[in-house]
Protein backbone atom coordinates (compact mmCIF):
# COMPACT_ATOMS: atom_id res chain seq x y z
CA UNK A 1 0.00 0.00 0.00
CA UNK A 2 1.39 2.88 -1.02
CA UNK A 3 2.38 6.06 1.27
CA UNK A 4 0.28 9.28 1.03
CA UNK A 5 3.66 10.98 0.41
CA UNK A 6 4.19 8.92 -2.32
CA UNK A 7 0.93 10.14 -3.99
CA UNK A 8 1.38 13.50 -3.62
CA UNK A 9 5.15 13.48 -5.60
CA UNK A 10 3.49 11.57 -7.80
CA UNK A 11 1.13 14.07 -8.14
CA UNK A 12 3.80 16.72 -8.60
CA UNK A 13 5.49 15.44 -11.56
CA UNK A 14 2.58 16.68 -13.69
CA UNK A 15 2.33 19.65 -11.62
CA UNK A 16 5.02 20.24 -12.68
CA UNK A 17 5.00 18.96 -16.49
CA UNK A 18 1.09 19.45 -17.00
CA UNK A 19 0.34 22.08 -14.93
CA UNK A 20 3.39 24.29 -15.77
CA UNK A 21 5.21 23.82 -18.62
CA UNK A 22 2.44 21.99 -20.91
CA UNK A 23 -0.17 24.58 -19.54
CA UNK A 24 1.91 27.68 -20.36
CA UNK A 25 2.37 25.79 -24.17
CA UNK A 26 -1.08 25.54 -25.16
CA UNK A 27 -2.65 28.38 -23.62
CA UNK A 28 0.11 31.01 -24.22
CA UNK A 29 2.26 30.01 -26.95
CA UNK A 30 0.07 30.17 -29.92
CA UNK A 31 -0.14 33.86 -29.04
CA UNK A 32 3.16 34.63 -27.98
CA UNK A 33 4.88 33.51 -30.83
CA UNK A 34 2.46 35.56 -33.01
CA UNK A 35 1.45 38.66 -30.91
CA UNK A 36 4.94 38.89 -28.99
CA UNK A 37 7.96 36.90 -30.22
CA UNK A 38 6.80 37.87 -34.03
CA UNK A 39 6.87 34.62 -35.89
CA UNK A 40 4.16 35.07 -38.65
CA UNK A 41 0.90 33.09 -38.42
CA UNK A 42 2.05 30.94 -40.87
CA UNK A 43 5.48 29.94 -39.21
CA UNK A 44 3.54 29.57 -35.52
CA UNK A 45 1.52 26.83 -37.35
CA UNK A 46 4.52 25.32 -39.38
CA UNK A 47 6.64 25.09 -36.15
CA UNK A 48 4.03 23.28 -34.41
CA UNK A 49 3.43 20.63 -37.55
CA UNK A 50 6.84 20.08 -37.68
CA UNK A 51 7.22 19.09 -33.86
CA UNK A 52 4.27 16.73 -33.75
CA UNK A 53 6.25 14.86 -36.79
CA UNK A 54 9.13 15.10 -34.68
CA UNK A 55 7.27 13.63 -32.01
CA UNK A 56 5.58 10.47 -34.38
CA UNK A 57 9.96 9.40 -34.01
CA UNK A 58 10.82 10.66 -30.38
CA UNK A 59 8.02 9.10 -28.10
CA UNK A 60 7.87 5.51 -29.05
CA UNK A 61 11.88 5.88 -29.19
CA UNK A 62 11.51 7.00 -25.74
CA UNK A 63 8.94 4.44 -24.18
CA UNK A 64 11.52 1.56 -25.95
CA UNK A 65 14.28 3.10 -24.50
CA UNK A 66 12.94 3.68 -21.28
CA UNK A 67 11.76 0.06 -20.92
CA UNK A 68 15.67 -0.76 -21.18
CA UNK A 69 16.82 1.48 -18.54
CA UNK A 70 18.29 -0.28 -15.38
CA UNK A 71 19.71 1.58 -12.63
CA UNK A 72 20.48 2.04 -9.24
CA UNK A 73 17.42 4.27 -9.07
CA UNK A 74 14.69 2.14 -11.02
CA UNK A 75 13.59 2.03 -14.47
CA UNK A 76 11.48 5.14 -14.81
CA UNK A 77 12.88 7.16 -12.40
CA UNK A 78 16.22 8.42 -13.46
CA UNK A 79 15.21 9.76 -16.03
CA UNK A 80 12.70 12.49 -13.81
CA UNK A 81 15.59 12.82 -11.56
CA UNK A 82 18.02 13.93 -14.35
CA UNK A 83 16.06 15.42 -16.65
CA UNK A 84 14.41 18.07 -14.26
CA UNK A 85 17.05 20.81 -14.64
CA UNK A 86 16.82 20.73 -18.65
CA UNK A 87 13.31 20.50 -18.42
CA UNK A 88 13.02 23.49 -16.59
CA UNK A 89 16.41 25.58 -18.07
CA UNK A 90 14.48 24.53 -21.66
CA UNK A 91 11.58 25.82 -21.09
CA UNK A 92 12.81 29.09 -20.05
CA UNK A 93 15.04 30.04 -22.64
CA UNK A 94 11.93 29.13 -25.37
CA UNK A 95 9.71 32.09 -23.33
CA UNK A 96 12.47 34.57 -23.92
CA UNK A 97 12.35 36.68 -26.95
CA UNK A 98 16.01 37.40 -27.96
CA UNK A 99 16.91 40.80 -29.82
CA UNK A 100 17.61 38.59 -33.65
CA UNK A 101 16.01 39.54 -36.67
CA UNK A 102 13.15 37.85 -38.39
CA UNK A 103 15.21 35.37 -39.79
CA UNK A 104 17.12 35.02 -36.25
CA UNK A 105 14.13 34.68 -34.56
CA UNK A 106 12.56 31.93 -36.63
CA UNK A 107 15.68 29.90 -36.63
CA UNK A 108 15.58 30.41 -32.24
CA UNK A 109 12.42 29.34 -32.27
CA UNK A 110 12.22 26.24 -34.30
CA UNK A 111 15.53 25.21 -32.25
CA UNK A 112 14.25 25.68 -28.62
CA UNK A 113 10.80 24.35 -29.27
CA UNK A 114 12.18 20.99 -30.92
CA UNK A 115 14.56 20.69 -28.21
CA UNK A 116 11.70 21.31 -25.26
CA UNK A 117 9.73 18.28 -27.08
CA UNK A 118 12.32 16.09 -26.65
CA UNK A 119 13.29 17.07 -23.23
CA UNK A 120 10.03 16.96 -22.22
CA UNK A 121 9.83 13.14 -23.77
CA UNK A 122 12.56 12.33 -21.83
CA UNK A 123 10.47 13.41 -18.93
CA UNK A 124 7.10 12.72 -19.09
CA UNK A 125 7.05 9.14 -21.06
CA UNK A 126 8.59 7.89 -18.21
CA UNK A 127 6.63 9.68 -15.33
CA UNK A 128 3.55 8.12 -17.20
CA UNK A 129 4.84 4.38 -17.39
CA UNK A 130 5.67 5.06 -13.32
CA UNK A 131 2.24 4.34 -13.00
CA UNK A 132 2.44 0.72 -14.04
CA UNK A 133 5.18 -0.55 -12.14
CA UNK A 134 4.39 1.29 -8.86
CA UNK A 135 1.39 -1.18 -8.01
CA UNK A 136 -1.08 -3.56 -10.26
CA UNK A 137 -3.78 -2.77 -7.71
CA UNK A 138 -6.56 -1.54 -10.71
CA UNK A 139 -8.12 0.99 -7.43
CA UNK A 140 -4.45 2.19 -6.10
CA UNK A 141 -4.04 3.42 -10.04
CA UNK A 142 -7.05 5.28 -10.25
CA UNK A 143 -5.92 7.11 -6.98
CA UNK A 144 -2.65 7.49 -8.50
CA UNK A 145 -4.56 9.07 -11.22
CA UNK A 146 -6.57 10.95 -9.65
CA UNK A 147 -3.65 12.79 -7.08
CA UNK A 148 -1.52 13.17 -11.15
CA UNK A 149 -4.30 14.94 -12.57
CA UNK A 150 -4.99 17.07 -9.02
CA UNK A 151 -1.57 17.72 -8.83
CA UNK A 152 -2.16 19.04 -12.56
CA UNK A 153 -4.72 20.97 -12.51
CA UNK A 154 -4.15 22.96 -8.99
CA UNK A 155 -0.84 23.76 -10.36
CA UNK A 156 -2.62 24.68 -13.46
CA UNK A 157 -5.26 26.64 -11.60
CA UNK A 158 -2.50 28.55 -9.86
CA UNK A 159 -0.25 29.63 -12.98
CA UNK A 160 -3.10 30.55 -14.68
CA UNK A 161 -4.65 32.61 -12.14
CA UNK A 162 -1.35 34.22 -11.37
CA UNK A 163 -0.37 34.80 -14.55
CA UNK A 164 -1.77 38.50 -15.25
CA UNK A 165 -1.06 39.75 -11.61
CA UNK A 166 2.77 38.43 -12.10
CA UNK A 167 3.00 40.59 -15.46
CA UNK A 168 1.91 43.76 -13.54
CA UNK A 169 4.13 43.00 -10.89
CA UNK A 170 7.12 42.59 -13.29
CA UNK A 171 6.20 45.44 -15.73
CA UNK A 172 8.32 46.42 -18.55
CA UNK A 173 7.02 45.34 -22.34
CA UNK A 174 5.47 41.84 -22.88
CA UNK A 175 8.61 40.31 -23.99
CA UNK A 176 10.37 40.98 -20.93
CA UNK A 177 7.15 40.21 -18.24
CA UNK A 178 6.97 36.55 -20.21
CA UNK A 179 11.14 36.14 -19.96
CA UNK A 180 10.82 36.81 -16.13
CA UNK A 181 8.06 34.55 -15.92
CA UNK A 182 9.53 31.61 -17.94
CA UNK A 183 12.63 31.59 -15.69
CA UNK A 184 10.16 31.18 -12.71
CA UNK A 185 8.34 28.62 -13.88
CA UNK A 186 10.58 27.09 -15.27
CA UNK A 187 12.70 26.72 -11.60
CA UNK A 188 9.81 25.17 -10.38
CA UNK A 189 8.69 22.82 -12.77
CA UNK A 190 12.38 21.76 -12.50
CA UNK A 191 11.79 21.32 -8.35
CA UNK A 192 8.50 19.79 -8.74
CA UNK A 193 9.81 17.16 -11.56
CA UNK A 194 12.65 16.29 -9.47
CA UNK A 195 10.55 16.12 -6.57
CA UNK A 196 8.46 13.50 -7.85
CA UNK A 197 11.42 10.99 -9.26
CA UNK A 198 12.92 11.32 -5.52
CA UNK A 199 9.44 10.75 -3.33
CA UNK A 200 8.16 7.95 -6.05
CA UNK A 201 9.46 4.19 -5.86
CA UNK A 202 8.99 1.33 -8.37
CA UNK A 203 7.70 -1.81 -7.04
CA UNK A 204 7.25 -4.32 -9.78
CA UNK A 205 9.63 -5.46 -12.34
CA UNK A 206 8.99 -4.70 -15.77
CA UNK A 207 9.38 -8.35 -18.06
CA UNK A 208 12.11 -7.07 -20.07
CA UNK A 209 12.84 -8.33 -23.50
CA UNK A 210 16.24 -9.89 -23.56
CA UNK A 211 17.13 -7.52 -25.96
CA UNK A 212 15.38 -4.69 -28.64
CA UNK A 213 13.42 -5.92 -31.40
CA UNK A 214 10.95 -3.85 -33.41
CA UNK A 215 8.37 -6.72 -32.32
CA UNK A 216 7.09 -4.02 -29.41
CA UNK A 217 6.37 -1.65 -32.31
CA UNK A 218 4.62 -4.00 -34.85
CA UNK A 219 2.42 -5.65 -31.41
CA UNK A 220 1.24 -2.05 -30.86
CA UNK A 221 -1.05 -1.91 -34.37
CA UNK A 222 -2.16 -5.57 -33.39
CA UNK A 223 -3.47 -4.47 -29.86
CA UNK A 224 -6.96 -3.13 -30.60
CA UNK A 225 -7.47 -1.41 -26.88
CA UNK A 226 -4.30 0.64 -27.49
CA UNK A 227 -5.78 1.30 -31.16
CA UNK A 228 -8.80 2.91 -29.87
CA UNK A 229 -7.50 4.27 -26.83
CA UNK A 230 -5.01 5.94 -28.53
CA UNK A 231 -7.94 7.71 -31.19
CA UNK A 232 -9.23 8.76 -28.14
CA UNK A 233 -6.48 10.49 -26.35
CA UNK A 234 -5.63 12.49 -29.57
CA UNK A 235 -9.28 13.77 -29.24
CA UNK A 236 -9.31 14.89 -26.32
CA UNK A 237 -6.01 16.44 -26.53
CA UNK A 238 -7.32 17.90 -29.35
CA UNK A 239 -10.75 18.89 -27.57
CA UNK A 240 -8.23 20.47 -25.04
CA UNK A 241 -5.78 22.19 -27.02
CA UNK A 242 -8.52 24.41 -29.27
CA UNK A 243 -10.11 25.44 -26.63
CA UNK A 244 -6.88 26.69 -24.86
CA UNK A 245 -5.02 27.76 -27.58
CA UNK A 246 -8.10 29.95 -28.93
CA UNK A 247 -8.55 31.15 -25.26
CA UNK A 248 -6.29 34.29 -25.72
CA UNK A 249 -7.48 35.59 -29.28
CA UNK A 250 -11.14 35.15 -27.42
CA UNK A 251 -10.31 37.80 -25.33
CA UNK A 252 -7.61 40.12 -27.55
CA UNK A 253 -10.51 39.96 -30.85
CA UNK A 254 -13.80 38.92 -29.42
CA UNK A 255 -14.19 40.63 -26.04
CA UNK A 256 -11.41 43.68 -26.58
CA UNK A 257 -9.19 43.02 -24.13
CA UNK A 258 -9.02 41.95 -20.57
CA UNK A 259 -12.73 41.93 -18.65
CA UNK A 260 -12.52 43.26 -14.74
CA UNK A 261 -15.16 42.52 -12.56
CA UNK A 262 -15.41 44.32 -8.80
CA UNK A 263 -11.33 44.33 -9.23
CA UNK A 264 -11.07 41.24 -10.73
CA UNK A 265 -8.94 41.06 -14.30
CA UNK A 266 -10.62 38.52 -15.93
CA UNK A 267 -7.77 37.45 -18.86
CA UNK A 268 -7.32 34.57 -21.24
CA UNK A 269 -5.72 32.51 -18.61
CA UNK A 270 -7.87 33.81 -15.65
CA UNK A 271 -10.75 32.40 -17.81
CA UNK A 272 -9.53 29.38 -18.31
CA UNK A 273 -8.32 29.21 -14.45
CA UNK A 274 -12.43 28.71 -13.36
CA UNK A 275 -12.02 25.83 -15.46
CA UNK A 276 -8.71 24.12 -13.58
CA UNK A 277 -9.94 25.08 -10.77
CA UNK A 278 -13.42 22.36 -11.28
CA UNK A 279 -10.84 19.89 -12.87
CA UNK A 280 -8.76 19.66 -9.80
CA UNK A 281 -12.06 18.94 -7.71
CA UNK A 282 -13.74 16.31 -10.13
CA UNK A 283 -10.43 14.87 -10.98
CA UNK A 284 -10.05 13.90 -7.17
CA UNK A 285 -13.65 12.72 -7.38
CA UNK A 286 -13.30 10.26 -10.93
CA UNK A 287 -12.91 6.86 -8.83
CA UNK A 288 -15.97 7.16 -6.64
CA UNK A 289 -17.96 8.64 -9.93
CA UNK A 290 -16.25 5.21 -11.90
CA UNK A 291 -17.24 2.80 -8.90
CA UNK A 292 -21.03 4.62 -8.80
CA UNK A 293 -21.93 4.11 -12.75
CA UNK A 294 -19.66 0.79 -13.04
CA UNK A 295 -16.69 1.09 -15.46
CA UNK A 296 -14.16 3.62 -16.73
CA UNK A 297 -15.80 3.18 -20.10
CA UNK A 298 -19.08 4.44 -18.59
CA UNK A 299 -17.63 7.25 -16.66
CA UNK A 300 -15.52 8.40 -19.54
CA UNK A 301 -18.18 8.28 -22.02
CA UNK A 302 -20.67 10.55 -19.76
CA UNK A 303 -17.84 12.71 -19.43
CA UNK A 304 -17.72 13.54 -22.84
CA UNK A 305 -21.25 13.78 -23.47
CA UNK A 306 -21.28 16.23 -20.78
CA UNK A 307 -18.18 18.09 -23.02
CA UNK A 308 -20.02 17.93 -26.15
CA UNK A 309 -23.57 19.11 -25.05
CA UNK A 310 -21.72 22.55 -23.49
CA UNK A 311 -19.07 23.13 -25.79
CA UNK A 312 -22.62 23.66 -28.28
CA UNK A 313 -24.39 25.86 -25.95
CA UNK A 314 -21.23 28.10 -25.74
CA UNK A 315 -21.65 28.75 -29.63
CA UNK A 316 -24.69 30.79 -28.71
CA UNK A 317 -23.75 33.23 -25.93
CA UNK A 318 -23.79 36.89 -27.09
CA UNK A 319 -20.24 37.82 -27.75
CA UNK A 320 -20.13 40.60 -25.15
CA UNK A 321 -18.16 40.97 -22.07
CA UNK A 322 -21.61 41.48 -20.22
CA UNK A 323 -21.79 37.91 -20.49
CA UNK A 324 -18.67 37.08 -19.23
CA UNK A 325 -20.04 35.25 -16.21
CA UNK A 326 -22.19 32.79 -18.24
CA UNK A 327 -19.21 31.76 -20.17
CA UNK A 328 -17.15 31.05 -16.88
CA UNK A 329 -20.43 29.01 -16.16
CA UNK A 330 -20.20 26.68 -19.60
CA UNK A 331 -16.70 26.68 -18.88
CA UNK A 332 -17.08 25.47 -15.19
CA UNK A 333 -19.14 22.73 -16.25
CA UNK A 334 -17.62 21.62 -19.19
CA UNK A 335 -14.69 21.07 -16.78
CA UNK A 336 -16.78 18.84 -14.70
CA UNK A 337 -16.72 16.50 -17.86
CA UNK A 338 -12.59 17.25 -18.30
CA UNK A 339 -11.69 16.64 -15.02
CA UNK A 340 -13.92 13.30 -14.89
CA UNK A 341 -12.04 11.88 -17.97
CA UNK A 342 -8.68 12.93 -17.54
CA UNK A 343 -7.52 10.58 -15.07
CA UNK A 344 -9.20 7.40 -16.54
CA UNK A 345 -7.48 7.83 -19.58
CA UNK A 346 -4.59 7.15 -17.69
CA UNK A 347 -5.66 4.31 -15.87
CA UNK A 348 -6.62 2.97 -19.07
CA UNK A 349 -3.64 2.66 -20.67
CA UNK A 350 -2.25 1.01 -17.75
CA UNK A 351 -5.24 -1.53 -18.31
CA UNK A 352 -4.06 -1.65 -21.55
CA UNK A 353 -0.13 -2.22 -20.61
CA UNK A 354 -1.53 -5.38 -18.51
CA UNK A 355 -3.40 -6.30 -21.56
CA UNK A 356 -0.35 -6.36 -23.60
CA UNK A 357 1.93 -7.61 -21.24
CA UNK A 358 -0.76 -11.01 -20.54
CA UNK A 359 -1.02 -11.33 -24.50
CA UNK A 360 3.01 -10.84 -25.89
CA UNK A 361 4.83 -12.15 -22.79
CA UNK A 362 7.19 -9.38 -22.36
CA UNK A 363 6.61 -5.22 -21.08
CA UNK A 364 5.89 -2.64 -22.80
CA UNK A 365 4.85 -0.40 -20.55
CA UNK A 366 6.75 2.61 -21.61
CA UNK A 367 6.25 2.42 -24.93
CA UNK A 368 2.35 2.61 -24.16
CA UNK A 369 2.36 5.45 -22.33
CA UNK A 370 5.10 6.56 -24.57
CA UNK A 371 1.78 6.66 -27.13
CA UNK A 372 -0.24 8.65 -24.60
CA UNK A 373 2.13 11.32 -24.37
CA UNK A 374 2.62 11.52 -27.90
CA UNK A 375 -1.47 11.82 -28.35
CA UNK A 376 -1.14 14.83 -25.67
CA UNK A 377 1.33 16.45 -27.40
CA UNK A 378 -0.20 15.68 -30.65
CA UNK A 379 -3.73 16.67 -30.12
CA UNK A 380 -2.62 20.00 -28.25
CA UNK A 381 0.34 21.15 -30.71
CA UNK A 382 -1.88 19.80 -33.93
CA UNK A 383 -5.01 22.24 -32.59
CA UNK A 384 -2.80 24.86 -31.76
CA UNK A 385 -1.35 24.72 -35.60
CA UNK A 386 -4.95 24.55 -36.46
CA UNK A 387 -5.92 27.42 -34.48
CA UNK A 388 -2.95 29.99 -35.93
CA UNK A 389 -3.47 28.40 -39.45
CA UNK A 390 -7.36 28.77 -39.61
CA UNK A 391 -7.26 32.17 -37.98
CA UNK A 392 -4.57 33.18 -40.60
CA UNK A 393 -7.38 32.16 -43.08
CA UNK A 394 -10.33 34.15 -41.78
CA UNK A 395 -8.28 37.66 -41.77
CA UNK A 396 -5.28 37.50 -38.67
CA UNK A 397 -2.07 38.66 -40.17
CA UNK A 398 1.46 38.73 -37.94
CA UNK A 399 4.42 39.94 -38.80
CA UNK A 400 7.59 41.33 -37.49
CA UNK A 401 9.21 44.64 -38.60
CA UNK A 402 12.53 44.95 -39.96
CA UNK A 403 13.59 47.96 -38.81
CA UNK A 404 12.21 48.17 -35.54
CA UNK A 405 12.03 44.69 -34.56
CA UNK A 406 8.54 44.86 -33.09
CA UNK A 407 5.20 42.76 -33.93
CA UNK A 408 2.71 44.15 -36.50
CA UNK A 409 -0.88 42.34 -36.37
CA UNK A 410 -3.21 43.16 -38.81
CA UNK A 411 -6.78 42.25 -39.11
CA UNK A 412 -8.34 42.28 -42.96
CA UNK A 413 -11.86 40.90 -41.95
CA UNK A 414 -12.85 41.65 -38.43
CA UNK A 415 -16.09 39.78 -37.81
CA UNK A 416 -14.73 36.45 -39.63
CA UNK A 417 -11.85 36.37 -37.26
CA UNK A 418 -14.39 36.87 -34.45
CA UNK A 419 -16.78 33.76 -35.52
CA UNK A 420 -13.72 32.22 -36.56
CA UNK A 421 -12.45 32.47 -32.56
CA UNK A 422 -15.82 31.78 -31.50
CA UNK A 423 -16.29 28.17 -33.23
CA UNK A 424 -12.59 27.40 -32.06
CA UNK A 425 -13.38 27.50 -28.65
CA UNK A 426 -17.05 25.79 -29.17
CA UNK A 427 -17.95 24.18 -31.91
CA UNK A 428 -14.88 22.28 -33.24
CA UNK A 429 -14.22 20.91 -29.63
CA UNK A 430 -17.81 19.64 -29.59
CA UNK A 431 -17.30 17.87 -32.59
CA UNK A 432 -14.56 16.56 -31.35
CA UNK A 433 -15.88 15.13 -27.60
CA UNK A 434 -18.89 13.50 -30.39
CA UNK A 435 -15.73 11.74 -31.87
CA UNK A 436 -14.52 10.39 -28.46
CA UNK A 437 -17.92 8.95 -27.93
CA UNK A 438 -18.18 6.94 -30.76
CA UNK A 439 -14.46 5.43 -30.25
CA UNK A 440 -15.05 4.99 -26.85
CA UNK A 441 -18.30 2.38 -28.27
CA UNK A 442 -15.87 -0.08 -29.76
CA UNK A 443 -12.92 -0.10 -27.25
CA UNK A 444 -12.98 -3.31 -25.98
CA UNK A 445 -11.93 -3.03 -22.33
CA UNK A 446 -14.85 -3.08 -20.42
CA UNK A 447 -13.72 -2.42 -16.83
Amino acid sequence: MAKLSEKIGYGLGDAAAGGITWKVMSIAFPFFFTNIFGLTVADAGALMLLARLFDVVTDPLMGAIADRTKSRWGTYRPWLIFGAVPLGVVFALLLYTPDLGPEGRRVYAYALYLLMMVVYTAVNVPYGSLLGVMTDDANERNQFSSFRMVGAYAMGFITLFSFPYLQKLVGGTPAHQYAVLGAVLGGLAALGTLACGLLTKERLEPVRAEKFSLKPFADLFRNKPWIYLTLIGICTNFFNGFRYAVAAYLFEYCMHGDVTVSGLIINYTVFMMFGEAVCMIFGGLAPRFTQWVGSKKKAFGWAALLCAVSSILFFFIPMDPAWIWVMVANVIITSVGIGIYSPLLWSMYADVADYATEKNGTSSTGLIFSSGTMAQKFGSAISGALVALLLGAAGLLSSQDPITGDTVVTITNEASVQTMVWSLFSLFPAAIALLILLLLRLYPIKR
